[in-house]
């Protein structure tokens, strides 16, 4: 069991690709639920209390029960099976409308170094703000649509051109030699790794419009898969790899490791 893919479904821990939840879900049927995705490190968790109190958060926004302790010794049991490899590289926690709890074991991304932005027009859904819900479909769509047009990952952008963030991870950009992202008033998820960004550099919340970030120094993208991957491109815009992205991806990596360390 410890060479594949592993699920824990309702307590129960078995190969992922038998687990399984009724048609009649409607988690499934109407993406009504909740998740979250950790990154695993030699088989532990990162940030595991955070990721579930932003959990338990989500969960009272779409007024979903959720039993936090159970996930806990559901993640507990997965990870204990489970052990290390690369086909461990993260940890997804589903919850469902149907009261389904599922936890599955996933292989990290294959994120390359570096990586072009294409902008795609997205308007957030306002009453889905601070909830990671699994209403995920038109984040996918925009990873396609810029995909289609010859880049590895969408930027979204409102309709009024200000940019949020991509759709799996926040941006950060560079001006005038200052890191900055966009701020959670312009409802953008309030990720883990950002916040974890923003303590380590002092990054500030500052709007930005496409055209302001075209002409930016630098800019990277932060989530829990990729850690800190820099932007060679917005659009038809080039950008550097430049000493504050470095010193970021350094700085998160540390922190890091000292806190799986601790």
């Amino acid at each position: 069991m410890a060479t594949a893919h592993l699920a824990c479904i309702d307590g129960v821990v078995l190969p992922a690709a038998e687990a399984v939840i009724p048609a009649t879900d409607e988690g499934l049927l109407r993406g009504d639920g909740v998740f979250e995705v950790l990154r695993l490190y030699e088989g532990r968790p990162f940030a595991l209390a955070d990721h579930l109190a932003r959990l338990e958060r989500s969960a009272a926004n779409m007024r979903l029960p959720l039993d936090v302790d159970a996930i806990h010794t559901d993640v507990a049991e997965l990870l204990t099976a489970a052990g290390t490899g690369p086909e461990h590289g993260c940890l997804r926690i589903v919850v469902t409308r149907g009261g389904r709890r599922l936890l599955l074991t996933e292989s990290l991304p294959d994120n390359p170094p570096e990586i072009r932005l294409g902008s795609v027009t997205y308007a957030p859904t306002r009453i889905l703000d601070g909830v990671k819900s699994l209403s995920y479909g038109a984040n996918m769509l925009a990873t396609r649509i810029a995909r289609e047009q010859g880049f590895g990952e969408a930027l979204l952008v409102t309709p009024h051109g200000r940019v949020l963030e991509a759709p799996t991870s926040t941006l950060f950009w560079v001006r005038d030699g200052a890191l900055e992202t966009t701020p959670l008033e312009d409802h953008v998820l309030a990720s883990i790794t950002r916040a974890r960004v923003i303590e380590l550099t002092g990054a500030r919340e500052r709007a930005c419009t496409l055209e302001d970030l075209k002409r930016a120094d630098e800019a990277f993208l932060a989530s829990t898969t990729r850690e800190v991957q820099p932007v060679v491109a917005v659009d038809d815009a080039e950008l550097a790899v430049g000493p504050v992205t470095r010193d970021a991806a350094a700085r998160l990596h540390a922190r890091i490791r000292a806190e799986l360390a601790a």
